[in-house]
């Protein structure tokens, strides 16, 4: 157990331990701990200086950098909170993240800056922006011109650390509040039982802007292990990498299932690893089972959890995974992780099912988000009774504990990591002057898990094509949100309603699966 009240004190307490020993790495360079920690009290004075203070937002636009990190646990240091963006997003929904946030700083990669710059006229708080990277870095001399600062007194464990925006189910993104509690609840429970060792070294690769990312870094603070940080997830970025001697990492089961088609080749890179989570998406059996003998000597750990629990909640640790008396097991999501309790309610009662029965999955934790910004509506959907949380998915528990994730209440798609809310996508598809009416669905695919397909009716006397939908729908949404594939056809199958049915728009593709997710 650590000693941390608040997440910065990881960071304080491995400048203070191993001074000058590798925190962090990212594109040749390397800061110590004691760096890492002097860059966060900068960051922190930086932003007091601009008039950021307790209760204030700032955000950012980037790809993985160490300056994301310094920018959520520095304001986290004077009581404000950081909104970290997805930098894939379309100029609208990039517009109304930021606005919704009420960000007062937007920090802005430098090869994003064009994006930014689009839609600057539409941004209603922010009232400075600030370029990193590249010529036109403007975020080094800011930094260091910050008077060092460290935790304000006034501090609370209930101050929010980090805004992550979550695909809403109504067709807006949702800031998920993660507070100081949660981060440092979820920093202590979620890597129980995994090994790290001497001379290990972290591949921080997932994004930022997913929980993914942002806390799997946390971890590293923690345990004062090197994190080896990618600005994005490409090959040669992975290579070298691994090649600097990353002993752990996290990644979807889509870049798993990239470099098996790769071949043996990319596999042996990664045989070195000593530990490897993976979550974020269901890993298919066959996938699991090739990284399995490829990496004989690795352990594996798969994670679930949602954004709302700052990322894990359940898992399945590396003995579990070669229990051959249990292969049944490799399709659940494991057991609670400590600080976790769960449960399966009937989400017509509101009542526990019987052991073994299917429901709805509640978590108990104090990893569990303050709410949502600025909505209070749904986050009073969000929670039911004595604190207990609904995910919206479907699961069971079986008599031994382990948690089996079958499929989901919520309107969500799950590709390649990214979760994708079939309303979002409706809604902007809707506008499409041929289309009378959409429905978006998730079908099975072998790299990304799931892809995103459209069933649409056109408008009498329409003729858009399937390709000319998609190449729409690429001009409006982020490009993991459009559809792969479009079906048209005449009318779509309702109730009596007239509510779509798109259980049965799904079933046809997803009749061979052993799980609907």
């Amino acid at each position: 157990m650590s000693d941390a009240t608040f997440i910065a004190d990881h960071a304080r307490a491995a400048a203070q331990a191993a001074p000058d020993q590798a925190g962090w790495i990212y594109e040749g360079r390397e800061w110590t701990w004691a760096q890492v920690w002097d860059s966060i009290r900068r960051t922190a004075g930086a932003l007091s200086a601009e008039g950021i203070g307790r209760g204030d937002h700032v955000a950012v636009v980037d790809k993985n950098n160490p300056a994301i990190l310094q920018l959520v646990l520095g304001a986290s240091l004077i009581g404000a909170s950081t909104a970290i963006v997805n930098w894939r997003l379309a100029g609208d929904e990039l517009d109304y993240t930021i606005n919704d946030a009420g960000a007062k700083v937007l920090f802005v990669g430098h090869e994003l800056l064009d994006q930014v710059d689009v839609i600057r006229d539409r941004l209603t708080t922010v009232e400075k922006i600030v370029v990193m990277g590249g010529d036109a870095d403007e975020f080094e001399a800011w930094q260091a011109a910050g008077e060092p600062l460290e935790q304000a007194d006034d501090s609370s464990v209930d101050d929010t650390v980090v805004l992550m925006y979550s695909s809403g189910t109504t067709g807006r993104p949702k800031g998920v509040m993660l507070t100081q509690r949660n981060l440092v609840a979820h920093t202590e429970n979620a890597d129980t039982g995994i090994a790290y060792g001497e001379g290990a070294k972290m591949l921080v690769a997932m994004p930022m802007f997913h929980v993914g990312g942002t806390s799997y870094a946390m971890f590293g603070l923690k345990n004062r292990v090197p994190g080896h940080i990618i600005r994005d997830v490409e090959p040669g970025a992975l290579a070298g990498a691994m090649m600097s001697g990353v002993t752990h990492a996290f990644l979807v089961p889509a870049v798993v299932a990239m470099l098996l088609q790769a071949g043996p080749d990319a596999m042996k890179l990664f045989s070195g690893l000593r530990g490897f989570s993976y979550g974020a998406a269901p890993m298919p059996l066959t996938i699991l089972r090739g990284a399995q003998e490829h990496w004989p000597d690795t352990a594996f750990y798969q994670v679930y959890g949602l954004t709302e629990f700052c990322g894990v909640v359940t898992m399945l640790h590396d003995d579990e995974h070669r229990d051959l008396e249990h292969p049944e097991r490799l399709l659940s999501a494991g057991k609670p992780i400590p600080g976790v309790e769960a449960r399966v309610v009937d989400p017509a009662t509101l009542q526990d099912v019987a052991t073994g029965e299917a429901g709805e999955l509640w978590f108990r934790t104090e990893q569990a988000t303050a709410g949502y910004h600025g909505r209070p509506e749904a986050t009073a959907e969000l929670y039911a009774e004595d604190g207990w949380v609904r995910t919206g998915d479907i699961g069971r528990i079986d008599a031994d504990g382990y948690v089996y994730v079958e499929d989901r209440i919520k309107d969500m798609i799950i590709t390649g990591g990214e979760n994708v809310y079939s309303p979002e996508v409706e809604r902007v598809l809707s506008e499409h002057p041929d289309l009378l009416e959409v429905a978006i669905i998730g079908v099975p695919d072998a790299t990304w898990g799931e892809s995103v397909k459209g069933v649409v009716a056109l408008r009498p006397g329409a003729e858009a094509t399937e390709a000319e939908i998609i190449a729409w729908a690429r001009e409006n949404l982020a490009h993991y949100k459009v559809p792969r594939s479009i079906d048209i056809v005449e009318l779509l199958p309702r109730n009596p309603s007239g509510k779509i049915l798109k259980r049965d728009l799904r079933k046809p593709y997803w009749t061979d699966a052993a799980r609907q997710v």
